[in-house]
């Protein structure tokens, strides 16, 4: 039978002492040795990185929602005969509210489906517009269209100025010439909104939009 050596007394003390004991003699923890320095080391990366995406995120969203695709959800009319213009603070349009030249975005006053209605509305000259306007449907410069592109149903938002512009594939849209295509993909005009004024002086829709809002209906 082999006998191995028993180990010194020197031996013993060695053993005991453990070089993985913290500072006051404790139990070695996460952040005792090499190891944990490595672990903190990839934690910290990890939170750089997940900083870095949000800041990204947050400079990416104010141009998702501009473009933001069209999506309908109700199917109903949008406008009707005496549906109000508001604007985005919910405040009828009225007679004196915009300057020839000027654009602003309205919706219908609150009803099902305002949240699918963004409409343009634009002021110019009487003699300024062309004669692809749909008779009957301006009243004192105001003419209106839906701001869904009929191409892809991003949201026309850039303006070049007697143009609309469509900042997704760049289709642009002439609003003195009935919001007819002037360049791009779009196969066909923006739908215009019939308007009159009230006898209090705000506008109002006389019907829905003329075809359908967004893609498709060629």
């Amino acid at each position: 039978m082999i006998e191995y050596p028993k180990p010194d007394d020197d031996d013993e003390e060695q053993s005991d002492d453990c070089s993985c004991d913290g500072p006051s003699g404790t139990s070695p923890t996460l952040y005792g040795d090499a190891r944990a320095e490595l672990r903190r080391r990839d934690f910290a990366k990890f939170l750089a990185t997940v900083g870095g995406l949000t800041a990204v995120a947050s400079l990416t969203a104010p141009l998702a929602s501009t473009t933001q695709v069209f999506e309908r959800g109700y199917n109903g009319p949008v406008y009707s005969d005496g549906i109000h213009l508001v604007d985005s603070e919910g405040e009828r349009i009225a007679e004196g509210r915009l300057s020839e030249g000027e654009h602003i975005t309205v919706f219908p006053e609150p009803r099902p489906g305002i949240e699918d209605a963004p409409t343009l509305l634009v002021r110019y000259a009487e003699s300024d517009y062309g004669s692809d306007i749909s008779e009957g449907f301006t009243v004192s410069g105001y003419a209106a269209f839906s701001k869904v592109c009929t191409h892809a149903g991003c949201m026309v938002s850039d303006r070049e100025e007697d143009l609309v512009v469509c900042p997704c594939h760049f289709g642009k849209f002439n609003v003195l010439e009935g919001a007819a295509v002037s360049g791009g993909p779009p196969g066909r005009a923006l739908p215009q909104l019939p308007i009159t004024v009230t006898s209090d002086g705000f506008l109002v829709a006389t019907g829905d939009f003329e075809g359908p809002v967004g893609p498709g209906g060629e």
